[in-house]
């Protein structure tokens, strides 16, 4: 509960004081009295007395459905149809559970994590996909929460509503613990199931995100080919025409000899850009050598010295040596573009089961992960199996970029032959 102090009326002629006995006039002295102590009621509060007020119609609404899918579908299991519409009742269940969670989170503040959907197409026939919805944990959660909603929906009803009237100068903080027993519950019953659940979640996401990531790389591999590789070619052939063509008319001469010289010039960056191209998706030095190598390949093209340390007794899967290698790749092309470093370093070493990287340059700094498309594409890439992606780039410099992997073993990824 606050106060607030209000400032005591100013003397409306000159030499009235405001105190009592001195302007002569019956009842200023209750007009310089501080105000009442007033209750402050935030929107906070009221949001809070919004939500018991609505708990009522909520309860009544949840307890009706749920006796209903319980009644009929419990009661009908002697035969086919029961088992079918018990489990059609979960999965309505869970509709409610999210209605209740949007709720809780527009009046309450309470963010709780949507559960991963139920995965039906995957579960085979008929009888699995029945089973797995009967099973539901969330379904089954949800329809406790709404059992148990509707005596204490007609006690927070009451209560609110009675303390409007009666118990005002008190009503928010009976608001706010009931309040708190209504965020207790939701976060208890319409929470996804446990960590395998939210780890569900991730692994949808994750490979959401293993999706984008392909095919934005086929956009680029096929943009590459078309905008380079593709319309050197294009002019190569319009070359070797136009010479052939002048050769069959016996014009053999010095313009003759430029074209053809022009044509092997074409030749030469073309397979320039395919190259580039192949080390783009997969270099062959990576295949062949391992990190180490691939890795002093590229820091050798970097435009500040680069100083490159692997330390790692075995190699790696290939997807995770893959990962690593564009990882590095892209943060040296980072500092030649936008650090204006003049020196920089490659760390590579296992640490038990994760393989850890760290570039650092003595540049300007600044780097964030959310400042672009890049870093951002390195950190979504990197949890997408699982591992992380930590920039420490003050203003000044220097930058330190850390991305850490899990370890697989080269021969369990390659499995038997």
């Amino acid at each position: 509960m606050t106060e607030r102090l209000m400032p005591p009326p100013r003397a409306e002629h000159p030499g009235e004081t405001g105190h009592p006995g001195e302007t002569g006039h019956p009842g200023e002295a209750d007009s310089d009295r501080l105000p009442p102590a007033r209750l402050a009621y935030d929107r906070h509060t009221w949001k809070e007395i919004a939500h018991l007020l609505a708990n009522l119609p909520a309860a009544l609404l949840g307890f009706t459905y749920v006796m209903t899918v319980l009644s009929t579908g419990l009661g009908l299991t002697i035969t086919v149809i029961g088992f079918p519409l018990l489990a059609a009742g979960l999965t309505g269940a869970r509709l409610l559970g999210r209605l209740e969670r949007a709720r809780a989170r527009a009046l309450l503040g309470v963010r709780v994590d949507e559960p991963s959907r139920l995965s039906l197409r995957g579960a085979g026939g008929f009888l699995p996909r029945l089973w797995m919805a009967l099973k539901d944990p969330v379904g089954w959660r949800t329809v406790l929460y709404e059992f148990i909603r509707l005596p204490w929906g007609v006690l927070t009803f009451t209560i609110a509503l009675t303390s409007l009237f009666v118990l005002w100068p008190v009503l928010p903080f009976i608001a706010r613990g009931l309040a708190n027993a209504d965020r207790a519950m939701v976060r208890a019953l319409l929470s996804p199931s446990d960590e395998l659940e939210r780890r569900i979640a991730e692994l949808e996401s994750d490979r959401g995100v293993v999706v984008d990531t392909a095919a934005a790389d086929l956009r680029r591999i096929e943009r590459d080919l078309h905008d380079g590789a593709q319309a050197r070619l294009v002019n190569l052939a319009m070359g070797l025409g136009l010479a052939k063509e002048k050769l069959l008319e016996g014009q053999a001469d010095e313009h003759v000899a430029a074209m053809v010289e022009e044509a092997h010039g074409e030749v030469k960056l073309a397979l320039q850009e395919l190259r580039d191209l192949a080390r783009g998706i997969h270099p062959a030095v990576l295949t062949d050598r391992g990190l180490d190598a691939a890795l002093s390949s590229v820091a050798s093209r970097c435009t500040v010295p680069v100083k490159v340390t692997v330390d790692l007794a075995e190699r790696p899967a290939p997807a995770i040596e893959g990962i690593a290698y564009f990882t590095v790749s892209e943060l040296l092309q980072n500092v030649s573009k936008h650090s204006a470093a003049r020196s920089a370093s490659v760390d590579v070493w296992r640490q038990d089961d994760r393989l850890l990287i760290q570039v650092r340059d003595d540049g300007r700094g600044g780097a964030r992960v959310d400042g672009g498309t890049g870093m951002r594409g390195l950190a979504d890439r990197l949890g997408a199996v699982d591992g992380l992606f930590v920039v420490d780039s003050p203003q000044g410099g220097p930058t330190t970029v850390t991305a850490e992997l899990p370890w697989r073993d080269r021969t369990a990824a390659a499995g038997p032959r």
